[in-house]
Parts: C-alpha cells; sequence; structure tokens
C-alpha cells in the first residue's frame, strides 16, 4: 500500500473522529484530533479533505460545529463567512 494512500485513510478517520468527539462535547480531544490530522497531511504532502479544512480553526485547531463555537453567515457577494469563538474568521466563496 502507498504511504500517501495510508496517510489519506488516516486523515480521513481523524476527521470523522474529531467530528464525533465536537458533537459529544470533548473539544480537547477533537483538537488534538486535527492537530494530528494537520500534522500528517504536512509529513507526507498530501491535502486535507475540503469539508475537513473548512469546518477546523487555523488559529485555535478547534473543529467547527455551527452554533456551538462557530457563526456562520451568508454575506453579499457570494461569500460565506465562518467566525470561530476565539475571533479567527475565514471567508469561501459559494455559488447561490
Amino acid at each position: 500500500m502507498n504511504d500517501a494512500r495510508i496517510a489519506e485513510e488516516r486523515i480521513d478517520r481523524l476527521a470523522d473522529f474529531a467530528r464525533d468527539l465536537a458533537r459529544a462535547g470533548d473539544d480537547g480531544r477533537a483538537r488534538e484530533a486535527v492537530r494530528l490530522a494537520r500534522r500528517i497531511a504536512e509529513r507526507h504532502r498530501c491535502g486535507l479533505p475540503r469539508r475537513f479544512d473548512r469546518f477546523t480553526c487555523d488559529a485555535c485547531d478547534s473543529y467547527l460545529l455551527p452554533g456551538r463555537n462557530a457563526r456562520v453567515r451568508l454575506q453579499e457577494g457570494s461569500h460565506v463567512v465562518i467566525r470561530c469563538d476565539c475571533g479567527a474568521t475565514e471567508r469561501y466563496p459559494y455559488r447561490g
């Protein structure tokens, strides 16, 4: 099996694990899973899945759950604005 493929599978599992932990309220362990997934992606030079990348905070490594620790707003001009509780803001284009 290819090293990159193993890394991608592990990143997918960690993404699911982080989401489940965040939903259960264990933010500390979810943050550790996010950090580990990012470190694996950097080491093996493979990207993170789009859904995982967009729902993690780059500043504090939290897994973002809209309504719990993140605010999601639609901005005129076709952008989605996601603001983490730490204050970090990310903007993503969308077609609406």
